[in-house]
């Protein structure tokens, strides 16, 4: 496995990369200070600018490693930031990574996001050489399971309260691929 970092990539409509301190309106407007962003997610809405700036931070301090991976999703038409894709964890060992992604209410259900997570399948497998990706989701939020069923992943099954959102202790369905499962 070779350690890459956050290396730009192209899908058909999005431009994945790193994200720059520009990009904090955005965040802030498109999806880091909405409750219904955020309702399944393990952070809270930002209620102030500050908040993405902090969170803006991290982003930009963990660049500086290789196996630090979060892309900002710029949309080719516009240029707008409309969301994130990242590697909340791996693992070297078995090779394996744990994917994570939220995305601006505006822009759900257009396929976006299934793009962006195809896009990071294709670059975690082929360049950087993992043998799993793997998601999870609350099955109260459906739809993000069907972004891991449209870009390939298999429901792997769901750990009862097993995880914490912003709706409290959750079950967790996960979904992975393999590499020797994984179709250009």
């Amino acid at each position: 496995m070779t350690h890459l970092g956050t290396l730009r990539l192209e899908t058909e409509r999005l431009i994945l990369r790193r994200f720059v301190e520009s990009d904090v309106t955005d965040m802030f407007n498109n999806w880091t200070n909405d409750p219904q962003v955020t309702k399944f997610l393990s952070w809270q809405p930002h209620g102030d600018i500050s908040v993405t700036r902090e969170f803006m931070k991290t982003r930009l301090e963990g660049y500086g490693r290789d196996d630090f991976y979060s892309w900002a999703m710029e949309l080719k038409s516009t240029g707008r930031v409309i969301g994130t894709i990242a590697v909340g964890r791996h693992n070297d060992g078995p090779r394996s990574a744990t994917i994570g992604y939220c995305m601006g209410r505006a822009w759900w259900n257009q396929g976006y996001m299934t793009e962006a997570l195809r896009g990071v399948i294709q670059f975690l497998f082929g360049q950087v050489g993992m043998n799993r990706v793997e998601a999870f989701h609350d099955p109260r939020n459906p739809g993000s399971g069907r972004v891991m069923q449209k870009a390939g992943m298999i429901y792997e099954g769901t750990s009862r309260q097993s995880g914490m959102n912003n709706q409290g202790v959750c079950d967790e369905a996960c979904y992975g691929i393999l590499a020797s499962e994984y179709k250009h």
